[in-house]
């Protein structure tokens, strides 16, 4: 066991005695209640040092929720930030707590929104139990005592009783029921730029990710998977590699082969030479080409689902005097988290232990459990610091498979860790899809009709085998059946092309593509109409709350971007405007174009409002990576299909921005309050419109696929 995962499991299992901490929370599960010397909730820890301790449930890759969602419970807390200490949460105390910490998993930017209440009253029932103690003891009114700064002081004495101090009373008094939270307004905490709390130990490299685990006796694995998908290992010949040094085992679990030896080079070395016999099956002539003619066929599918239907778009479209048409694609995508797929599985008797790099801990248990045959009560999981997750340490597929090479040797510790080019070429890839757009303007330039064909595959049918409400994939037609544009008519559907191409969900998932298409698309309507893009999406708007917060953060956006003002010679510009996962954003994007094709940035202005703005610092770095991952997908990003596989296989031919590709970023964070809003994923969705648009502007030609590097564009150093 690593010894930050031991440590914090040994945290867990302390007893906090009433004379030493007092832990409080908002959900109270009726075992830790009866148990009188147990915690009493779980989130928040006292000690008698004044230092406090707030667990942190989901899982941190990056994005910086570990130190966002605790803010929120210090400030209900009226805690001092400089006192607090935050810890993780395994998925095994969850389960054994009745899922006391609610939803553990990182995903749909919701560690905030979906989150704050339940977080906020954690801090806030501490905080009332606290100073009902300190009446108590001080046998005065608790209106007259307020909490500050990790302490409780009475207004008429000026007397003062630290958190610490006030513990061991507080631990027995019964929880409020009634919780009611602060004014946004009134935050102290809450709303300030604050440094992430595990800076310090991820530059200094105290940190452990996933692939620094390092367990006594630990065996390291390397697998081989169908190099067409779907494909199964009916024969192995290991020969030439079982009496070399280190190699312990290999074994053919069908779906894939797994060389297992003391370090995880040997087995990656010795798996070259083990001599595979895969069966294909069926997919083995697929290849782009036919795929892109699957997605063509989908287009003209007679029998289609329906995601929104306005009026009498058809009818609407036939009649018109003029009709604006156009296709829109964009491609496969793979995550390429710099960290691979990682997980380290135990197997003794019917005791599984896990740890691993995974977005969602509880998912990871159930995987284990289920691929171990044990009950989940008996797996415990460690989730480790990430190195990026970017929605495909999700799904468990890695977990199952550590877990089904450690039941081979039962006893030993096994890390699994995928090669690079096991990643590449077995990813759940960003589904590809291919958008027809029709309009029909009136005279004076203004939409009266649209309609949305989207062909594309379903991650909710193809990864999770979920049924479709109406036969609609939600995310494939993501920003489409919900845009905030005054069109009278408008008819949305959905063909489903299933392929054997593996999909999942991808940063911003279908608003990290639709909206490329939905706003080049407006873009195409405002050229037509001869007006200003800002000033035709504004006229588009209509007089309700959706609507008015786009047309807020457009303007936000376009003043911060000089938008009223003229550009350098040579220099142009375009802007989009986008809502997704609770918040709304915009970018503008001022580019030049030279007669090679060489694309400079020179400025991209982005902006978020969340409706409340925990850490904007956390939220500015959210947006400037939200650029440089969008960019990287948007000039080079695009897997390809030959012979049923993928052909990319590393980052020679998955091209990743480098620094000296960076351009200027200047975010724009204006938080209206009255919501709470997604800030990770919705950050990305303007990028790849605003900046097609810009492109446009700059060469009159209009870019209606990614990535830029098949239109013959490069992006110079910034």
């Amino acid at each position: 066991m690593s010894s930050n995962a031991l440590n914090r499991r040994q945290f867990l299992q302390v007893s906090s005695s009433a004379a030493a901490a007092l832990s409080l929370g908002f959900v109270w599960p009726d075992a830790a209640l009866a148990n009188a010397h147990a915690e009493v909730n779980a989130w928040i820890e006292i000690h008698s040092d004044e230092s406090i301790v707030i667990r942190y449930a989901r899982t941190e890759m990056g994005q910086g929720s570990r130190t966002s969602a605790p803010m929120l419970i210090a400030e209900e807390l009226e805690a001092d930030w400089k006192q607090v200490r935050v810890v993780d949460v395994p998925a095994h105390d969850n389960l054994s707590r009745q899922r006391v910490y609610g939803d553990m998993a990182s995903v749909g930017s919701r560690t905030i929104r979906m989150s704050q209440d339940y977080l906020r009253k954690a801090g806030a029932a501490a905080r009332i139990m606290l100073v009902e103690a300190a009446a108590q003891r001080w046998g005065v009114p608790v209106a007259e005592c307020k909490a500050s700064l990790g302490q409780v002081v009475h207004s008429a004495s000026s007397k003062k009783l630290s958190y610490g101090q006030l513990a061991a009373d507080a631990a027995k008094l019964t929880p409020p029921k009634d919780i009611p939270l602060k004014d946004p307004k009134t935050w102290t905490l809450a709303g300030k730029p604050i440094p992430r709390v595990d800076i310090t130990d991820i530059v200094t490299g105290k940190i452990r990710y996933g692939v620094d685990v390092q367990l006594p006796g630990m065996l390291h694995a390397a697998i081989a998977q169908s190099p067409v998908f779907g494909g199964k290992a009916t024969a192995i010949d290991s020969s030439k590699v079982d009496s070399r040094r280190g190699i312990v085992k290999v074994i053919n679990l069908g779906e894939f082969v797994a060389v297992v030896a003391d370090n995880w080079w040997r087995a990656k070395e010795a798996l070259r030479d083990v001599a595979i016999d895969w069966d294909n099956g069926k997919h083995g002539s697929v290849n782009s080409a036919s795929l892109m003619q699957y997605y063509r066929d989908g287009l003209n599918e007679k029998e289609v689902a329906i995601a929104r239907n306005d009026g009498d778009t058809l009818a609407a479209l036939k009649t018109a005097s003029k009709v604006i048409e156009a296709d829109y694609y964009t491609p496969y995508l793979a995550h390429a988290t710099m960290e691979p797929m990682v997980c380290t599985a135990l197997l003794n008797g019917d005791k599984v232990d896990i740890w691993a790099s995974t977005q969602n801990p509880e998912s990871t248990l159930t995987a284990a459990a289920s691929t171990a045959e044990v009950p989940q009560e008996n797996v415990r999981v460690f989730a480790m610091q990430m190195g990026g997750g970017l929605g495909r340490k999700s799904p468990q597929d890695f977990t199952r498979q550590a877990v089904a090479i450690a039941m081979q040797l039962p006893g030993k510790p096994v890390k699994l860790m995928w090669s690079r080019e096991e990643d590449m070429q077995h990813d759940l890839y960003r589904p590809a899809s291919l958008v027809r757009m029709r309009a029909a303007v009136d005279t004076s330039g203004k939409p009266q009709a649209l309609h949305v064909r989207v062909s594309a595959p379903s991650i909710f049918s193809q990864l999770l085998r979920m049924p479709l409400q109406n036969g609609v994939d939600n995310q494939a037609v993501a920003c489409f059946p919900d845009h905030p544009y005054a069109i009278p008519n408008t008819l949305v559907d959905f063909a489903m092309r299933s392929t054997h191409v593996p999909v999942g969900f991808w940063r911003t998932v279908g608003h990290s593509q639709n909206p490329f298409v939905r706003e080049c698309f407006l873009d195409e309507l405002a050229h037509a109409a001869g007006q200003d893009p800002l000033a035709y999406r504004l006229s588009l708007l209509p007089n309700n709350e959706k609507a008015n917060r786009d047309r807020s953060m457009l303007m936000a956006v376009a003043k911060a971007a000089d938008w009223d003002k003229p550009l350098p010679a040579g220099v142009h510009r375009g802007i989009a405007g986008v809502d997704g996962y609770g918040s709304w954003t915009a970018c503008v994007c001022e580019v030049s174009v030279s007669a090679r094709g060489e694309v400079k940035i020179h400025r991209v202005v982005i902006g978020i409002d969340p409706g409340y703005a925990v850490n904007p610092d956390n939220i500015q770095a959210q947006l400037q990576g939200s650029v440089v991952h969008g960019l990287s997908a948007i000039f080079w990003g695009e897997m390809t299909v030959k012979d049923g596989r993928v052909e990319q296989s590393n980052f020679h031919d998955y091209h990743m921005m480098r620094m000296n590709e960076m351009p200027k970023v200047e975010t724009v964070i204006a938080p209206t309050g009255g919501f709470w809003g997604g800030v990770g994923e919705p950050t990305q969705a303007p990028l790849a419109p605003a900046l097609g648009n810009a492109l446009f502007a700059a060469t009159g030609k209009r870019i209606r696929s990614l990535p830029l590097k098949n239109h013959g564009l490069t992006l110079v150093k910034a």
